[in-house]
C-alpha cells in the first residue's frame, strides 16, 4: 500500500491542526525588539570598522554622537565605552582670532607630519549662526590638499551653542579618532575667546597664532591668553610683513618675561611662520616634540591628561543635568508659560528660575 506523500508522522513539535501560533507578543513589541537587535549589530560593526580605521565608520560614528536625538544616546555610549584605550596620541589645540590662517596653518602641518609617517585628524569646530543655527562647514574646501591624502581625516562640526564655540561632542570624538589609528588629533577652534578653556581641557600642547599689525598685540599680551598659550606662534611672517612680524614676535617675547613659569614647567616659546608658504613648521613641530619629551620626563604629562579626565566627567554631569531638566515634560510646559509672564511683566527672569528649578525636585 502506497503512502501518502503529504502525509507526516506525527511529532512532538508539530501542532495540532486548526491551532496557531501563540500570540504572546504583539506586533508592535516584535518590531521594537528586531529594530534594537538590528542596532546592536550595526553599533558592532560601527566600532570593528573604527578600529580597523575605515574612514566611513569612524564618519558615522562622530555622527551618532554628535545626534540629540534621545534614541541615539545608549548607542553613543556604547561606541565610546568600547573605543576607550590608552592611546599614544598626541592631541594640539590652535586656535587665534578669525582671519590668522588657522585652517592654512593646520594643513601646512598636517601635510607635513604626514610626510613624517603621521596619520592626521583634524576636528575643525565652526562658527553657528545664532539666527538660522546652519554652518558653513568649509574647512574641508580651505584644506584642499590635505583632504585628498589617506592618511588625514578632517571633521568640520558646527559650534551649536556650546562654550566658546567648542562643538559639544568634540571630546568624544577625540576618543573615536584615537581609536581609528590617527596618532596626531588637531584641534581647531572658531576664535579666541571662552574657547580657549575648554580647548585647554582637551588638549596636550595649546597653540596660539597670531598676526603682526593687527591690533592685536595687547590682547597676546593679556595674563589668562599667555597661561594657556605653550607657544605662540606669528604667521603669515613674509613680503612685506616679515619685518612687523619680527617685531611683534619681540614684544611678545618680552611679555613671556613677566609671568611666572607654568605648571608644566615650559615657558612659552615665540616663533614666526609662514604657512602659505610652507616655512617655520618644521620648527614648529620640533619645538612641540622638545614640550611633549620635557613635560613627559616630569611626569606632568600624564598627570595633565587625568586632570584633563576629571574635568571631562564634570562637565559630562553638567551637559546631562542641562539636558534631563529641559527635557522634562512638566519642565517645557512650565518653561513656557515663565517666558510668557517674563514677556508681560508678571515675573522676573531670577524668580522664574527658582520656580522652575522647585519643580524638579
Amino acid at each position: 500500500m502506497l503512502k501518502n506523500p503529504k502525509h507526516k508522522p506525527n511529532s512532538a513539535l508539530s501542532e495540532k491542526e486548526g491551532v496557531s501560533d501563540a500570540e504572546i507578543l504583539n506586533q508592535k513589541s516584535a518590531d521594537t525588539i528586531k529594530k534594537k537587535r538590528q542596532q546592536q549589530r550595526s553599533i558592532q560593526n560601527l566600532i570593528e570598522g573604527i578600529k580597523k580605521g575605515d574612514v566611513a565608520s569612524l564618519s558615522q560614528g562622530i555622527t551618532l554622537i554628535e545626534s540629540t536625538n534621545p534614541e541615539h544616546a545608549k548607542s553613543a555610549q556604547d561606541l565610546i565605552s568600547s573605543c576607550l584605550s590608552d592611546s599614544s596620541s598626541l592631541r594640539i589645540g590652535v586656535t587665534g582670532v578669525p582671519g590668522v590662517g588657522k585652517s592654512t596653518f593646520i594643513e601646512a602641518l598636517g601635510l607635513y607630519l604626514i610626510k613624517e609617517n603621521k596619520k592626521v585628524a583634524v576636528l575643525a569646530v565652526d562658527p553657528s549662526s545664532t539666527v538660522s543655527k546652519g554652518s558653513i562647514l568649509g574647512d574641508k574646501t580651505r584644506m584642499e590638499e590635505l583632504v585628498k591624502s589617506e592618511d588625514a581625516f578632517i571633521r568640520p562640526s558646527p559650534s551649536g551653542n556650546s562654550l566658546g564655540g567648542v562643538a559639544r561632542k568634540t571630546r568624544e570624538s577625540i576618543i573615536l579618532c584615537e581609536a581609528a589609528g590617527y596618532d596626531t588629533i588637531i584641534i581647531e577652534t572658531v576664535g579666541v575667546g571662552q574657547s580657549e578653556t575648554a580647548v585647554h581641557s582637551m588638549v596636550d600642547f595649546f597653540l596660539l597664532l597670531k598676526l603682526a599689525g593687527a591690533g592685536d598685540e595687547l590682547q597676546g599680551i593679556k595674563r589668562g591668553i599667555i597661561e594657556m598659550a605653550d607657544a605662540i606662534v606669528i604667521n603669515k611672517a613674509d613680503g612685506d610683513n616679515l619685518k612687523a612680524a619680527k617685531s611683534a614676535k619681540l614684544e611678545f617675547q618680552r611679555a613671556l618675561h613677566l609671568y611666572p613659569a607654568k605648571a608644566s614647567g615650559w615657558t612659552p616659546k615665540t616663533t614666526l611662520c609662514s604657512a602659505l608658504k610652507h616655512e617655520g613648521i618644521s620648527e614648529i613641530w620640533d619645538m612641540i616634540q622638545n614640550y611633549i619629551k620635557e613635560t613627559k620626563a616630569s611626569g606632568y604629562f600624564k598627570g595633565h591628561r587625568h586632570e584633563q579626565n576629571k574635568f571631562w566627567l564634570l562637565q559630562t554631569i553638567e551637559e546631562r543635568l542641562k539636558s534631563d531638566f529641559f527635557d522634562t515634560p512638566k519642565i517645557k510646559e512650565a518653561l513656557k508659560e515663565q517666558l510668557d509672564k517674563i514677556e508681560k511683566g508678571e515675573t522676573t527672569p531670577f524668580v522664574a528660575a527658582e520656580y522652575l528649578l522647585q519643580l524638579q525636585k
